[in-house]
């Protein structure tokens, strides 16, 4: 764990008369050994405490909660029952619908959200509206043939400089996911980047907004927002907040991740596939909720899929009702 739960726990063996260091649990006044160091949870049991999971040692409320009995049931890879952000060749990836959509199943997974990029994202052969239509037809195909997975007909819709969406509201619409996200003018100021992100949320269309701070790990600095507007924002608007999985993303932080979550808001993790070997990235970001102290009932690609579809459902009507 971190330093400052080391001390912790150090400080908690020190009140019983004990040292702690790699080799087991000592007295204080010599070289006794009162626990072996071989397993970690006879170390936490001397200490009065429940076995606390690494992903949960930085001193952040953890050992507060093992002595109330309320540690999380940290959220596992075994957990999700599908995918939400995931692209083909109709965009970027390098495989088809279909063969995304077996490599989903033959991973177990009960769903799967095919997310190609949109038209202002030329590089990656964005859809605009005439090709999204004859995308949905052909996943309207695909689910007559039986393909033993749920597709779902999405997008990752650009989220333009003044904050509007990078496609026609009333097509999206017509979608059964749509994620929001920003590719360009990552050099806005802060105030200006927030009113952006916040006005694609409270478009109504957005379901999830994805890698929330654009941040490329050695590559890209975060470009600037109040993340805590985004979070109330979200809260307000229903909106889910994606942990983005790959390793060179792993956005939303855990820090915020977990204030997200604490406040009731909809997380979904996922790999941001491009290709089919991309579905298993989803470990990544699931090491990154585990931080987060999220649990599995907080991620809704966790869900099954009549859950998600009646959520999904849900904003719809509600968007509806406000029109």
């Amino acid at each position: 764990g971190a330093a400052a739960h080391t001390v912790r726990l150090r400080g908690m063996a020190e009140a019983r008369g004990a040292r702690i260091n790699e080799h087991g649990v000592f007295r204080v006044d010599s070289d006794t050994e009162i626990v072996p160091g071989e397993r970690e949870e006879e170390i936490y049991h001397f200490l009065g405490l429940p076995w606390i999971p690494p992903e949960l040692r930085e001193d952040r409320g953890e050992i507060e909660a093992a002595l109330a009995g309320r540690l999380p049931d940290l959220i596992d890879v075994a957990d999700f029952r599908g995918i939400l952000h995931a692209h083909t060749t109709w965009s970027d990836g390098s495989a088809s619908i279909r063969q995304m959509a077996a490599a989903a199943r033959d991973l177990g997974h009960a769903y799967l959200a095919i997310t190609d990029h949109s038209k202002s994202l030329g590089v990656a052969r964005g859809l605009d509206e005439v090709r999204l239509r004859a995308q949905m037809a052909e996943v309207d195909a695909l689910h007559a043939e039986a393909p033993g997975v749920l597709v779902l007909k999405g997008i990752e819709c650009d989220i333009l400089a003044d904050g509007t969406l990078d496609l026609d509201t009333g097509l999206l619409a017509q979608l059964d996911f749509v994620i929001g996200s920003i590719h360009s003018g990552f050099r806005q100021d802060e105030e200006t980047m927030t009113r952006r992100i916040v006005a694609a949320m409270e478009s109504g269309v957005v379901d999830l907004l994805a890698h929330p701070t654009g941040r490329l790990l050695g590559a890209r600095e975060p470009y600037a927002v109040d993340l805590e507007r985004v979070i109330e924002a979200a809260l307000r608007t229903g909106t889910a907040l994606e942990i983005n999985a790959y390793p060179d993303r792993l956005d939303l932080d855990d820090v915020h991740a977990r204030r997200a979550a604490e406040r009731g808001i909809p997380i979904s993790i996922n790999p941001d596939a491009h290709m089919p070997v991309h579905l298993s990235l989803l470990r990544y970001g699931v090491g990154q909720a585990r931080r987060a102290w999220l649990t599995a009932d907080q991620v809704i690609n966790t869900w099954p899929p009549e859950r998600l579809l009646g959520w999904l459902r849900g904003r719809r009507e509600r968007r509806r009702g406000h029109r």
